[in-house]
């Protein structure tokens, strides 16, 4: 690219012994100028290349990591569904504990109504063993009664006894039960906490998501924009230079003919502050240099 806009001095010479026999107004300044000209254009175009490789790097990475956050995104859901149900899991084993605790809660109920009707018939059989046993002290005599009354007391103290270690029993596995459920309860709190904090974690990687598609979308518009311009400009040179360095020109004599329609408009121009051989500036090129000077929000931020 950078032969393409190169003359070399020995033609810019015999351009200007041309010029001079031809028309002896022209002053050589004027090619110096357009020589100027060019290498400002040259340059343009070569910080427009390195502008073009720098964008591409840049929307190069910018979709790496895209790509590691959505891998990132997916292993966080497919971790939090593993959470949920465990979770649920656990929800669902807290419940049929509670449920099986109510049931043997129930039956405790149903035996303490029992043990209390059992209570009231030990009675009425002590009662009536009473009254049996006054008829057969009354036969077989004082000592006879004594024996039984002291039978019928050891007896009742190992019942009264038996009770009492039931009812320990129940006590210890009632106590139990609850120690159980308080625990499972706090594990369920805990659970619940540790989720929230995850689910927190999650929402704060989608807004990271979304602002980094942002910046991928506005540094994706940007990298057209520049795409675009550099394929105008590769049109332009459509021409190789070394396809007409041996021609020779009518008009300027022996030199580098004009590459193309757009370089014979630049020849045929006429400024009327400059004269002949002034090249405009295209406006794609003054409008990316005021975009430089003026960069976007997006770009800048990205």
């Amino acid at each position: 690219m950078a032969g393409r806009n190169y003359i070399p001095p020995d033609a810019l010479k015999f351009r200007q012994d041309s010029h001079s026999r031809r028309a002896p107004i022209e002053s050589p300044p004027r090619h110096h100028q357009v020589e100027d000209r060019i290498a400002v254009h040259h340059r343009e175009i070569q910080s427009l290349l390195l502008d073009n490789q720098r964008l591409a790097a840049t929307h190069v990475a910018l979709k790496q990591e895209l790509s590691i956050a959505l891998q990132d995104l997916h292993r966080l859901s497919s971790v939090a569904g593993n959470v949920k149900a465990e979770r649920d899991a656990e929800v669902r084993e807290v419940y049929e504990k509670a449920v099986k605790m109510e049931a043997e809660a129930r039956m405790t109920d149903e035996l303490g109504a029992e043990l209390i009707q059992v209570r009231g018939d030990v009675q009425k059989l002590s009662s009536e063993r009473k009254e049996l046993n006054e008829k057969l002290n009354k036969v077989h005599g004082d000592l006879a009664k004594e024996r039984s009354k002291g039978h019928q007391v050891l007896m009742i103290k190992a019942e009264r006894e038996a009770m009492h270690k039931e009812l320990s029993r129940g006590r210890a596995a009632v106590e139990y039960e609850k120690k159980v459920y308080a625990s499972n309860l706090e594990q369920s709190q805990a659970m619940e906490k540790s989720l929230m904090s995850m689910a927190q974690e999650i929402d704060k990687l989608h807004k990271e998501l979304a602002d980094k598609r942002a910046r991928a979308a506005a540094a994706t518009a940007t990298t057209g924009y520049g795409a675009g311009f550099v394929n105008h400009d590769m049109g332009y040179v459509g021409n190789a230079y070394t396809m007409h360095q041996g021609g020779v020109d009518p008009q300027y004599g022996s030199g580098g003919l004009p590459n193309g329609p757009y370089e014979m408009q630049q020849h045929h121009m006429v400024d009327p502050q400059y004269g002949h051989g002034v090249v405009p500036q295209p406006q794609g090129a003054l409008a990316y240099d005021m975009q430089q000077q003026h960069p976007p929000n997006n770009a800048a931020h990205g």
